[in-house]
């Protein structure tokens, strides 16, 4: 009752907020200060998408449209809401019992063990096995599955590779947790268990985190993590010695693996996944045209932040308490650019050619989950979508007054334009690609023209430090009306502007890393079934050349089954340039098979 009273309050000094503002057409510093110092105040708590701040800041913004005379682009409603996975849980049935030359142990869950948020469901009893750092990289030499039996039994396997002392090693790419449990599942093993080794030195043996990795849980594999002092006691009980082992693979570079002969293991493993609602909040201004106001331009930023200890792995800040992370310019800024531009735009209504929609997506943090829906789930038709423009940390405006502009190739227009109309004496600096890790991207994946506006990165980008103090507001307005401008010039065009496709390197996420070569795929976040999901391939690539393309759902890559994200990428690991791999993808309900031709990253 006490939290909801809290939130009550907030919600009232929202509404008392968003009436006492001064409100004028023009797009000032003043207002930008107001709307920046409320969305990132602590009040807020970081915005993390699903959370009840998010909300309240969804209710803001929502009023401020409603202010300005705005109309709700949803149908009739300012919200859409869009499921996505905010955290795993275990259940009450998880266990790890060992049995240790006839001594039961029974595990403490969260103490002395735990399962790892990808686990698989499943009951496991029997044998137990140690596979080194369980890596099987035929191309190095390097087996620990060589010479031993592991189905219908559990593993356990060390973190890192036998190069771990390496600042570059071959061995990296094989090392992930993800990548080493699919390899035990495809050697027949029904589970496994991690383990901190002795090197690197790790005092603190810490379990595993239990958070959502982005990619459904694993099948037909349980995966677990314990404390170091049970392992050591296996070892002792078979005569070896679990430092020096690791110690002589390490030196060696040659597998040591066995199967404890006096150590039994029973467990149990199960996790669920609490699903949660975000929401992007989206107003629209219709075009006078009679002809044009049937196409749209996007004017979008994202208003979610990490919250407080929501995504804790996204954070650059290495303190051990929690701390509110407000994102005054990630991206509290952005959202802002699109509240002023939208009021500036509102005063022009009836004066317009298209249609405008403003949005302010959710998720964007998450892997840009918000804007990817919408842009799946367009309240219009998405193919009248002319433009899209972004503003994503545009409160840092600096000394010598650079901008970064991404997407400045997706039409031929775009140049021209961004320079006619730079009256702020701006230092351009242009990215041809529509990629960039931000909103814009899920609009360029659907060959939509975007424009990115940025002010680029700083010391406190993901830290609790990022405090609306530190935002530039006169420039934040210049950089606002600039986007004003740009999308007056789009308004009044006779003909919309082309789409570019640019060549450019894969995506993040897409190919792995740190393979050796590229598909050129990019992929859907928030994708929650089986496969790997495309919301994208980038120009001249092998995807693109092959003829796969935006929504095609990879199940197998070569010989291996790929089920999500880290099978991708571990079966992209192996290839060379020039290799040609079969890729079946699932299309309209039905199987595909194109044969890849790869090339170098």
């Amino acid at each position: 009752m006490k939290r909801i009273t809290i939130l009550l309050t907030i919600l009232f000094i929202v509404s008392i907020q968003a009436q006492n503002k001064i409100h004028r057409p023009e797009i000032t510093a003043e207002e930008v200060k107001a709307n920046v110092f409320y969305l990132a105040s602590d009040a807020m708590k970081g915005r993390f998408t699903g959370s009840p701040e998010e909300r309240i800041a969804g209710d803001y913004i929502k009023s401020e449209f409603q202010l300005y005379g705005l109309e709700p682009a949803f149908n009739g409603n300012w919200f859409q809401e869009f499921p996505f996975i905010e955290k795993v849980e275990m259940t009450k049935a998880n266990s790890l019992t060992f049995d240790v030359k006839g001594k039961r142990q029974n595990l403490k869950t969260g103490i002395d063990y735990t399962t790892v948020s990808y686990s698989g469901k499943g009951k496991v009893s029997g044998d137990l096995v140690f596979a080194g750092y369980g890596i099987s990289a035929p191309k190095l030499n390097y087996d620990d599955y060589s010479g031993i039996d592991v189905k219908g039994k559990t593993v356990v396997v060390l973190q890192y590779h036998p190069e771990h002392d390496s600042s570059r090693s071959e061995f990296d790419k094989y090392a992930s947790f993800r990548n080493k449990a699919t390899v035990a599942k495809e050697k027949g093993a029904l589970a496994i268990i991690f383990v901190n080794g002795y090197t690197p030195k790790n005092d603190d043996d810490q379990l595993m985190e239990l958070h959502y990795d982005g990619a459904p849980a694993m099948k037909n594999i349980s995966v677990q993590n314990v404390k170091r002092s049970f392992v050591d006691e296996f070892f002792k009980a078979d005569g070896q010695n679990f430092v020096e082992i690791q110690k002589q693979i390490d030196a060696s570079k040659k597998p040591f693996s066995f199967s404890f002969k006096n150590v039994k293991v029973a467990l149990s493993t199960e996790v669920k996944e609490i699903e949660k609602k975000g929401r992007n909040v989206a107003g629209m201004i219709e075009g006078s045209d009679p002809v044009l106001k049937n196409e749209f331009i996007v004017i979008g930023a994202h208003y979610d932040h990490l919250g407080i200890d929501q995504l804790k792995e996204s954070s650059m800040y290495k303190g051990q308490d929690k701390q509110i992370h407000n994102g005054a310019d990630d991206n509290a800024s952005g959202t802002t650019g699109v509240l002023e531009v939208a009021e500036k735009f509102a005063s022009m209504q009836g004066l317009l050619k298209r249609s405008i929609i403003f949005v302010a997506f959710s998720g964007e943090e998450l892997g840009i989950l918000g804007s990817t829906f919408m842009a799946n789930n367009f309240p219009v038709d998405i193919k009248n979508v002319v433009a899209m423009l972004n503003m994503d940390m545009i409160g840092r405006l600096n000394e010598d007054n650079s901008l970064t502009i991404i997407g400045s190739g997706t039409s031929s227009k775009w140049k021209e334009l961004l320079n006619q109309k730079n009256i702020y004496s701006f230092k351009l600096g242009m990215s041809e690609g529509g990629s960039g890790g931000s909103d814009h991207q899920a609009f360029s994946n659907k060959n939509i023209p975007v424009l990115f506006f940025f002010t680029g990165t700083h010391p406190d980008y993901h830290k609790p430090s990022d405090d609306p103090e530190k935002i530039n507001c006169e420039g934040e307005a210049k950089v606002a009306n600039y986007v004003f401008d740009i999308a007056l010039v789009v308004d009044n065009l006779e003909k919309r502007p082309d789409y570019v496709k640019v060549e450019e390197p894969a995506q993040r996420g897409g190919d792995g890393g740190k393979t050796r070569v590229t598909v050129g795929t990019i992929p859907e976040f928030g994708f929650n079934g089986s496969g790997y999901k495309l919301s994208g391939v980038t120009e001249g690539s092998p995807a693109a050349k092959s003829g796969m393309k935006t929504g095609d759902i990879i199940v197998k890559f070569g010989p291996k089954t790929v089920s999500n994200i880290y099978d991708f990428m571990y079966a992209v690991q192996d290839y060379k340039a020039g290799d040609k791999v079969d890729v079946v993808v699932q299309r309209d309900g039905k199987e595909i098979i194109f044969n890849v031709e790869l090339i170098a990253r």
